[in-house]
């Protein structure tokens, strides 16, 4: 099997086997990952069980009344059984309580502990939020931060430059969440006015659909344009000081040609970088900013199921995350031959 696989990627070659390889290679990291995202969950202090049973407690239940109900609650949901066994379970190579093979490596997520149906019916309907929130704080951090970046290095040490750092000093010293809160309370309080909480389709009304989202979003991309504005500028003065801009200069080349043909483009090499490794804390990004705004993605769900103790749901979203980022970096490196035809990938 080994040796069929190899002798594939070698007829492949070039960009085509090393995208093969990365894929392959993915599969262990996110075996390794599933395993961390399901005992860490587990740690946390408190289980579902226990949450329901304090419902129960609150209702009037007691005794030995309300220990067979935790009795029964715990084999219900089949946490009775050692973890390796749920472990088993849950990935989908050892069967359930019910005789069936099903799990993540069937595509099957599971039940949720709470409302008893599949995670994927709670997950599915908030995904389109998040990942709108995500792209378009994306496009705004490379908005503001690449075109800024340049010119700052291109106008080094004059009034623009300062200006330019200045603002990029302080978008990364002030928390996105206080930015945030105070979008929210200020207004309130001043104008009698504060965001929308309810999501409006798009469909039904595009620009109020845009103005849920872009308020989040541009907080989000402004603080990540800051340190991405610092680090383009780096780059792009170290590639102004090399041999070959020198020499585009003294062979008589106009500035916009200089520029955009010869500099910008070795640029974006590291700016492709920093997208992949910045895709985390993106992710952490739209949590926060879900939750105080009241957009209903895939932020909002994990606290409130982190908050349930909905094991499930929350493997579920940690594990999309996890694939999200891998898939991202993966892009990112391919995206390196389309930048830089110089390089090859072996």
């Amino acid at each position: 099997m080994l040796l069929t696989v190899r002798k594939y990627l070698v007829r492949m070659g070039g960009m085509g086997a090393y995208a093969m390889r990365r894929v392959l290679l993915m599969v262990p990291t996110l075996l390794v990952t599933t395993l961390v995202i399901f005992l860490l969950i587990r740690m946390v202090p408190g289980t579902v069980v226990d949450v329901l049973i304090a419902q129960q407690a609150e209702s009037g239940i007691g005794g030995e009344q309300l220990e067979a109900s935790r009795a029964t609650i715990t084999r219900e949901l089949g946490l009775d059984a050692p973890i390796p066994v749920q472990y088993g379970r849950w990935l989908g190579v050892l069967p359930r309580a019910d005789g069936r093979l099903a799990g993540i490596i069937q595509g099957d997520f599971g039940m949720s502990f709470r409302t008893g149906g599949p995670v994927a019916e709670r997950i599915r309907p908030r995904l389109p939020a998040t990942v709108e929130l995500s792209i378009l704080s994306l496009i705004i951090t490379y908005l503001i931060a690449v075109p800024i970046g340049v010119y700052s290095a291109v106008r080094q040490d004059t009034a623009g430059d300062y200006i330019s750092r200045s603002f990029a000093i302080l978008w990364l010293s002030v928390p996105g969440f206080w930015i945030a809160t105070m979008v929210i309370v200020l207004p309130s309080i001043w104008w009698g006015w504060s965001p929308s909480i309810h999501l409006i389709p798009f469909f039904v009304d595009p620009l109020g659909h845009l103005g849920m989202f872009i308020l989040p979003a541009a907080i989000m991309g402004l603080t990540f344009a800051g340190g991405t504005m610092r680090d383009t500028r780096t780059w792009m003065l170290e590639v102004l000081n090399q041999d070959y801009i020198r020499t585009a200069w003294a062979k008589g080349l106009n500035e916009k040609t200089v520029l955009i043909r010869h500099a910008f483009r070795n640029t974006l090499i590291p700016v492709v970088t920093r997208i992949g490794y910045q895709l985390p804390t993106l992710v952490g990004g739209a949590v926060i900013m879900e939750n105080i705004f009241g957009v209903p993605g895939l932020g909002q769900l994990l606290l409130s199921t982190l908050t349930e103790r909905d094991y499930p749901v929350v493997t579920a979203l940690l594990l999309i995350g996890s694939l999200a980022i891998v898939v991202a970096n993966l892009l990112a490196d391919l995206a390196y031959g389309v930048v830089d035809p110089r390089i090859r990938f072996q």
